[in-house]
């Protein structure tokens, strides 16, 4: 055969030849005695080759192989659009850590007693010290208690100038508080103590609603070395390098493993949008030890209750088809995944997350993309200047995102304006099957109606609002263009431009078939403004739901225990539905205009309760009754089938299916605590004649003789039995063979009235009682929480 006859086949052999995808895998980590393995002894390293391996080869695929042990990194790992095709894989067997921290050689010499002491070589500086795996205390005042609330212990006058003045050194003490709303907190630094001895702080930028002012109670000091004074407590001086250390029991520091936190990010995954990273996988690795980033510049979420920190322990940004699956995040400072602005097919599936400072998953998009964005709750942009476009004006946020079979909790630890999952600024996230709990605010946040079409289903969250107050296990607000601060001025807007609400929120969020408890506000708070919602087969264990000012919301077929309906402030032709839902309390209407599209076939527990909704012209088909459900002590509330709520065309839903489905997690994870029925009467174990209620053992006053020994005029009233030890109501002023009889205003006969009481006003966070004590009447202010 002529050369000119097989040049071309010559020509496409040496193209298919360079098409061809080379796979090539390094192994990361010491001790790899394996030549025909290309191994490096740190993740740097490895990244540097890879990315000589691509540039040699744009087909190439790279699979980094992380080996099990410690991987401490000098700098935050980058992940560039040079490298897209990425894997970063973790062992079969066994556990690869990537972390943050140093390795300490430290030379130790009594200091005190109880104190030892060491010089820090360098210039090394870090924010979290880690002893044999476990985190130390920064020295802090109040000491730290697991049950001791608000960051596990606070105190009114941890600031106060009496305290100050024992300490050598206040400049550069660290100031946690609440909001005085208990909306979130706010982090200081004490910069210096004015003539009347006062601390002046600096900071506070870490809460968009600054001006009421942080919380008279709610208060924890660090950084100081005076309060040094406790087991597990460590102070670093920033001047001398010296390092204090009170160890526990049986420690020996010089016989430790000491690690200091000195990274804010582990992982930044970063490209732009005309060359987005793409296809990154990261795979069974653990992270640990991130910095705290409470001092960084935070920005606020535009109108919502939020400012936020724009970066993560994992950090990723203009990207597409990005997975992090099966991984594990602990004792990290500040925000744990966050994905910012550009990104499309974000999967974070299977992960573990818990004991973090800030939020645990974070999809935030640029306000660039916002068309007449606002910033601040009282701040709005005029009509005549408002761009009336429907929907993003650029491309800048999170799209088609998956949050599935994740279980988080304990997150938070140290912000308290966070969340499990905070979604802002972004389009069509879904949130499914995941487990989340022992948070100090919501479980999922919404931060505004920009741009919906989120999927939240199948989830698992309770044990929220630990440490905040008027929030929700799931979370939302709506402070978008039609919202304006002044009522009238927006009735007007919206009354003149009914399709207003719908230019941000362009597609419906859909909730649906999740468990949700909140003891300390609602189990679903759709909060200012939040519209486009269909909410449907919810198990809502205590706090109920609540629908303030919004539009176009249709909420059935979900079951709300002790609790039922709390529709706020509605506006005028809201197109609201509220329908064959099982409430078991009286609707909590607050100041309606009008109640919306339709309110109606639902089930209620009494006749009392139904004649009182049907008063405002609502619920005429609806009714009342036992809805009977088949196990409620062990969490089934499918209902028989001769319910009366099937014949309003209730329909049953799973109740197996909530939270995290992933096998090795389902085996870790909790599961919420059931509630007592006390709402429903007539059957012998609902009637609700005693309850065990925030550590307070309650019983209905019912024989002559009860009355007698309280001395009430009546054979009515709660009396506390007993009080659990470091409960809540340990706490209170309460104590036992106190007789509740009045609360809020209302006359207190029975549990049941109780209870009524607790679930309108416990959002609040505490509830003013009338308490017979000694045969004369009290009024005390009850808190609800630590």
């Amino acid at each position: 055969m002529k050369l000119y006859v097989i040049w071309p086949f010559i020509l496409l052999m040496v193209f298919f030849t360079g098409c061809q995808t080379k796979e090539t895998h390094l192994y990361i980590g010491k001790n790899l005695n394996d030549p025909d393995k290309i191994s490096f002894n740190s993740v740097q390293e490895g990244l540097t080759k890879a990315k000589q391996i691509y540039q040699s080869n744009k087909n190439s695929k790279v699979i980094m192989h992380l080996l099990e042990g410690n991987h401490y990194l000098d700098s935050s790992l980058k992940i560039t659009s040079e490298l897209n095709g990425l894997q970063i894989l973790g062992p079969k067997n066994g556990v690869a850590v990537i972390k943050g921290s140093r390795k300490l050689s430290l030379n130790w010499e009594k200091y005190s007693d109880s104190i030892w002491m060491a010089k820090v070589s360098g210039n090394t500086m870090f924010d979290q010290l880690f002893v044999n795996g476990k985190k130390q205390i920064l020295a802090r005042y109040p000491n730290y208690n697991e049950n001791g609330g608000h960051w596990q212990g606070h105190a009114s006058d941890a600031i106060a100038p009496e305290r100050i003045k024992t300490w050598s050194q206040p400049i550069g003490a660290i100031v946690h508080a609440m909001h005085a709303g208990e909306w979130g907190g706010f982090h200081y630094m004490i910069s210096k103590i004015d003539e009347n001895g006062e601390a002046v702080l600096q900071g506070g930028h870490q809460n968009n609603r600054k001006s009421a002012g942080i919380h008279d109670t709610y208060r924890m000091v660090e950084n100081v070395f005076e309060e040094l004074d406790a087991p597990r407590e460590w102070f670093l001086n920033s001047e001398t390098q010296i390092l204090y250390y009170w160890p526990e029991e049986g420690v020996k520091p010089q016989n430790t493993i000491m690690e200091g936190v000195h990274l804010k990010h582990l992982i930044t995954i970063k490209g732009d949008q005309e060359t987005p990273v793409k296809d990154v996988l990261i795979k069974d690795l653990k992270f640990e030890h991130a910095q705290r980033t409470i001092n960084e510049d935070y920005e606020p979420l535009l109108r919502s209750d939020w400012t936020i920190y724009r970066g993560g322990a994992v950090f990723i940004q203009d990207s597409e088809n990005v997975t992090i699956k099966d991984c594990e995040f602990s004792n990290l400072g500040g925000n744990v995944l966050f994905v910012s602005n550009y990104n499309q097919q974000t999967h974070l599936i299977g992960n573990h997350i818990h004991d973090c400072g800030a939020s645990g998953i974070s999809f935030v998009g640029n306000p660039s993309a916002v068309r007449s964005p606002a910033f601040q709750y009282r701040e709005f942009v005029p009509f005549n200047e408002l761009d009336t476009v429907k929907g993003p004006a650029n491309n800048s946020y999170p799209k088609e995102g998956l949050v599935d079979n994740n279980l988080i909790y304990r997150t938070g630890r140290l912000e308290k304006q966070t969340a499990g999952v905070q979604i802002s600024m972004a389009m069509n996230i879904t949130v499914s099957n995941n487990s989340i709990y022992d948070v100090p605010r919501a479980g999922i946040n919404i931060s505004e109606g920009t741009w919906g079409g989120h999927l939240i289903s199948y989830n698992d969250v309770f044990n929220t609002v630990l440490e905040s107050g008027d929030h929700g296990s799931f979370n939302s607000w709506g402070r978008d263009r039609f919202w304006h601060p002044n009522r009238a001025i927006m009735d007007k807007m919206v009354l003149e431009n009914p399709e207003m609400p719908l230019w941000d929120a362009i597609h419906t969020t859909v909730i649906k078939n999740n468990r949700f408890r909140c003891d300390h506000g609602w189990d679903i708070d759709l909060d200012d403004g939040s519209s486009n919602y269909k909410i449907y087969n919810n198990l809502c264990l205590n706090g109920g739901l609540k629908l303030r000012e919004g539009f176009y919301r249709t909420v059935e077929n979900n079951i709300m225990i002790n609790n039922g309906f709390h529709p706020h402030v509605w506006f005028k032709n809201s197109g609201d539905v509220f329908r064959k839902n099982i409430v078991l309390t009286d609707h909590k209407d607050i100041r309606l205009q009008s109640w919306g599209k339709e309110v109606d076939y639902n089930l209620f527990p009494d006749e009392e309760a139904l004649i009182d909704a049907q008063k405002n012209n609502v619920d005429t088909n609806s009714f009342f009754g036992n809805p009977k459900f088949m196990n409620p002590e062990k969490g089934n509330y499918t209902i028989a089938e001769d319910s009366p709520a099937l014949t309003l065309g209730f329909k049953n839903f799973s109740m197996d299916s909530f939270g995290v489905k992933k096998p090795s997690l389902r085996k870790l994870a909790k599961t919420p605590e059931f509630p007592v029925l006390w709402s429903i009467s007539g059957t012998k174990k609902t009637k609700g004649t005693s309850l065990v209620w925030l550590g307070g053992h309650l019983k209905n006053i019912e024989t002559l003789a009860e009355r007698s020994a309280s001395g009430l005029n009546k054979t009515s009233g709660i009396l506390i039995t007993e009080i659990d030890t470091q409960s809540v109501l340990a706490l209170s002023q309460l104590e036992s063979g106190d007789v509740i009889v009045g609360g809020e205003g209302a006359e207190i006969n029975t549990i049941k009235d109780l209870m009524k009481l607790y679930q309108e006003h416990g959002w609040k966070g505490h509830l003013s009682l009338q308490v017979y004590r000694n045969q004369k009447k009290n009024d005390f202010r009850v808190k609800l929480k630590k």
